[in-house]
């Protein structure tokens, strides 16, 4: 998927793109990502005073594995977006902040796409906000069952004081 910035820049005409982008890459770059539908993007180019407008939105479906139980949770992503791009040679410094100089003039818009999709992903997955996760000792989903494991934390500088005054005792 790609846009001609100095001709669509020039010529001010609207271009729609509607694509199903492939997403195995996804599961190469996040290893917790279980499954992932194709990255449909609508989008909208055209040119204004110079400047390539991108307008758009992009919408995934992706199965992630919870950071906490290690489950499978479903995450449907919505992102809207809109970029603005402009000859570099072009550039004087009156542009919005927001337009992207580009050098070329064929642009290629599809790792610009997975590179929003990466950061809009959570970072942390979580099947639910008050997951328990796993025990730290037996290893069992704490959101399905209680395991009686001992919960009772020792700081490591002070773990030898524990049996200290167990002998005194027998």
């Amino acid at each position: 998927m790609e846009i001609h910035v100095r001709e669509l820049a020039a010529k001010g005409t609207k271009t729609t793109f509607k694509s199903s982008l492939n997403t195995d890459w996804l599961k190469q770059v996040r290893k917790d990502v279980l499954n992932a539908s194709p990255m449909e993007v609508n989008m909208t180019a055209w040119g204004e005073d110079g400047v390539a407008h991108v307008e758009g939105e992009l919408t995934i479906d992706v199965e992630l594995s919870c950071s906490r139980c290690l489950e499978p949770t479903s995450e449907h992503v919505v992102l809207p977006f809109h970029e603005r791009f402009k000859n570099a040679a072009e550039v004087d410094g009156s542009e919005p902040e927001d337009t992207i100089p580009v050098d070329e003039d064929k642009l290629e818009l599809e790792p610009m796409l997975e590179e929003m999709l990466m950061l809009e992903l959570p970072f942390v997955p979580l099947c639910s906000e008050d997951c328990k996760g796993l025990c730290h000792t037996c290893g069992s989903n704490l959101n399905e069952q209680s395991c009686g494991c001992s919960n009772e934390r020792i700081d490591p500088r002070l773990a030898a004081l524990k049996d200290l005054f167990k002998d005194s005792k027998e």
